[in-house]
C-alpha cells in the first residue's frame, strides 16, 4: 500500500531536474511513490528523468505532447495517486534528505486533513527559511479559522502547494483551477482553507525553493502573467456569499497587483498596456469603500492610483 504519493511538474527544468530527483531518490521508501509530468518539455528534461528510471523507486512518468501548464500539469499527476497523502515538488526545487518522511509523520500524529511547514528559500548560495504565518505549532486547527484577519499575513498568503502534505481523501479540494499558468495557487488555498475540516503546522522546513530562476513565470513576462487577474476572479467568486472575507481578498490582490506593476519593466508595452486594463477591470468592480482601506504602504497605493476607478462627483452640483 502506498502511504505518500509526490506530484512533480517540470517543463523545460532541464538544468535542475536532477537536482529535483536525486533529492527524492534520498528520500525514497517502499511504500513512497513519485509522479513525474513531463509538461511538454523540448529540452533535455525527458532524458534526464528516463536516466533515473532504474535509481529511483517507485517513478512513474507523465508526458504531456505540448504544454498545459502548472495547473493542469499537478492535476493530471493527482489523478494517478494511489497515495493515502499527497505532496508536491516543482521541478526545480530540491528536498532535504528524510524531509517526505517527517511530513508523513507529521500528518499521521495529528490525524488532520494537511499540514502546511516552512521552506527555505535560494537565491544563489543565500538560503533563508521562511516561516508558515502561523505561530502555533503542532495543533489542530480550523483551516477558516485561519483566512482573517484582513490586515495581517494569515494562512491563505502562504499559498504554496508543495509547502505541505495532504489527505488524499479530500478528493476534488485538491484540485487546481485548469488552464491557469500563473498564481493557481491562490483560489486553491482559499478553497482549502474555506471547505477543508482540519489543519496543522509543523515546524518543518525540508523544501529548498529557487527563487529567481530565469524560466519562471515570475521572471518571464508573457500574457500568461493575465491569468493572475483570472485566479483572482476565481477567488472573489468563491467568497460571494461570505462578505466578511472579501476584506482580505481585496487586500491581497491589491498587494500583489502593486508588486506585479512594480516588476512591470518586464513586460512589453502592448501587454503592459493589457495587464493594466485588465486590473482597471477588476479593480472597478470590487467595493471602493476597500480600495481605500487596504492599509497599503504609500508606495503600493501610488503605484495603484492611475488604476483605481475615480471619484463620482455630482454633476448638477458642479454645474450649479
Amino acid at each position: 500500500m502506498i502511504t505518500l504519493s509526490v506530484v512533480v511538474p517540470v517543463r523545460d527544468g532541464a538544468p535542475f531536474i536532477a537536482d529535483a530527483l536525486a533529492s527524492l531518490r534520498r528520500n525514497a521508501r517502499p511504500d513512497f511513490e513519485f509522479i513525474v509530468v513531463d509538461d511538454g518539455s523540448v529540452d533535455a528534461t525527458p532524458q534526464i528523468i528516463d536516466d533515473f528510471r532504474d535509481e529511483l523507486p517507485g517513478l512513474t512518468v507523465l508526458r504531456n505532447a505540448s504544454p498545459a501548464g502548472l495547473a493542469d500539469a499537478r492535476n493530471h499527476g493527482l489523478s494517478l495517486a494511489s497515495g493515502r497523502y499527497v505532496t508536491f515538488l516543482d521541478g526545480d526545487d530540491w528536498l532535504a534528505r528524510g524531509y517526505l518522511a517527517e511530513l508523513v509523520a507529521a500528518i499521521d500524529g495529528l490525524g488532520c486533513d494537511f499540514v502546511r511547514v516552512d521552506h527555505v528559500q535560494v537565491e544563489g548560495r543565500k538560503r533563508v527559511v521562511h516561516r508558515a504565518p502561523e505561530a502555533r505549532r503542532g495543533v489542530v486547527l480550523d483551516p477558516r479559522d485561519r483566512i482573517l484577519p484582513a490586515g495581517a499575513k494569515t494562512m491563505v498568503d502562504y499559498p504554496y502547494a508543495w509547502a505541505g502534505v495532504y489527505r488524499r481523501a479530500l478528493g476534488d479540494l485538491l484540485a487546481f483551477p485548469g488552464h491557469l499558468h500563473t498564481a493557481e495557487d491562490r483560489p486553491w488555498i482559499w478553497r482549502l482553507h474555506r471547505e477543508a475540516r482540519s489543519f496543522a503546522v509543523a515546524s518543518i522546513a525540508g523544501v529548498f525553493y529557487r527563487r529567481l530562476v530565469p524560466s519562471s513565470l515570475t521572471q518571464v513576462g508573457d500574457e500568461r502573467q493575465l491569468h493572475f487577474f483570472d485566479a483572482f476572479e476565481l477567488v472573489f467568486k468563491q467568497i460571494e456569499g461570505e462578505p466578511h472575507l472579501l476584506p482580505k481578498a481585496v487586500r491581497t490582490f491589491c498587494a500583489l497587483l502593486a508588486h506585479h506593476l512594480e516588476l512591470g519593466d518586464r513586460f512589453s508595452p502592448a501587454l503592459r498596456a493589457r495587464f493594466e486594463a485588465r486590473a482597471q477591470d477588476v479593480l472597478a468592480g470590487l467595493p471602493a469603500a476597500m480600495l481605500e482601506e487596504t492599509g497599503l504602504d504609500a508606495e503600493r497605493l501610488a503605484l495603484l492610483g492611475p488604476l483605481l476607478p475615480r471619484r463620482r462627483t455630482e454633476p448638477e452640483e458642479r454645474l450649479s
